[in-house]
């Protein structure tokens, strides 16, 4: 997974609450009052007042989505017990506005049908329903890399708390080297120099240094970097030859939930040690 790509999937969640709202949803709530009134005096049909209805839900919708997919701290930032219901909303949101918009085509393809209108009038509504269809591939997606960035937190955790407990073994589906030597800034970039001559692309980088996923975890990854590579594959093995030889010490993680492999990368650096009071 090169960075580009993590640094293009991990935009974006914000906080949600009830008393955010776009300019867009003013402007549906007003049109629905203006509408209520035509229609109460007979000047409009009814099925406006339920189309003005639909138009607030999907303004709201469009809020949501502008707080967490498009808007906010990056992905990996989500703290405390609310994150999953934020996901929910974000993906919901998308799913309500894609179903909204098949609904418009198909109302707009009976008129066509019936030759009450001419076929080329249903182009704007299959734009917008594959922009729609797009939008939730995305916030889908975007959920996949923060289970998987939340995965690699907890296993870390798990990494440390053996070590605090002073087993003799790693976690199951984890190895260990103790190496001398710290991970300065220059260090990083030279591994990253050597990996991208080695294999043609960046060292695909998921977590450099502090992030609130593992803050929310209670511990201080400072000074460490994830990489998401397997180690048992050869840029992983490339990769951990390579830190032993620099005396750089690092985790391997092989799987972290049991059947997905995608959780495996490579933690450079010690373990990530606890976080005091003030920290």
């Amino acid at each position: 997974m090169p960075r580009a790509y993590l640094a293009a999937v991990l935009v974006c969640v914000g906080t949600l609450t009830a008393q955010q709202h776009t300019a867009e949803v003013i402007l549906a709530r007003q049109e629905l009052m203006r509408v209520q009134e035509l229609v109460a005096s007979g000047a409009l049909p009814r099925v406006r007042l339920e189309q003005a209805k639909e138009a607030i839900a999907d303004a709201e919708d469009a809020s949501v989505l502008r707080q967490t997919l498009y808007g906010g701290p990056g992905l990996e930032d989500l703290t405390g017990p609310q994150n999953e219901t934020m996901l929910d909303s974000m993906v919901s949101a998308a799913k309500r506005r894609l179903e909204r918009c098949q609904k418009r085509q198909a109302q707009a393809k009976e008129l066509v049908d019936i030759g009450a209108a001419a076929q080329s009038s249903l182009v704007p509504f299959q734009e917008d329903v594959e922009d729609r269809r797009k939008t939730l591939e995305l916030a889908e997606n975007r959920v996949r890399v923060y289970r998987h960035l939340a995965e690699i937190a907890r296993a870390e955790a798990a990494a440390v708390q053996s070590s605090a407990e002073e087993h003799p073994s790693s976690p199951a589906g984890t190895e260990q080297f103790q190496g001398g030597s710290s991970l300065s800034p220059r260090k990083l970039q030279d591994i990253e120099t050597a990996f991208e001559n080695q294999f043609g692309h960046a060292l695909p980088v998921s977590a450099n240094g502090e992030t609130a996923l593992h803050r929310s975890l209670g511990f201080d990854h400072r000074g460490r970097v994830d990489v998401a590579v397997n180690p048992d594959e050869p840029e992983g093995k490339w990769l951990r030859k390579l830190l032993e030889s620099a005396h750089i010490s690092y985790l391997a993680f092989r799987h972290f939930v049991p059947g997905q492999a995608t959780a495996a990368h490579i933690h450079i650096g010690p373990p990530s040690s606890k976080l005091r009071a003030g920290d």
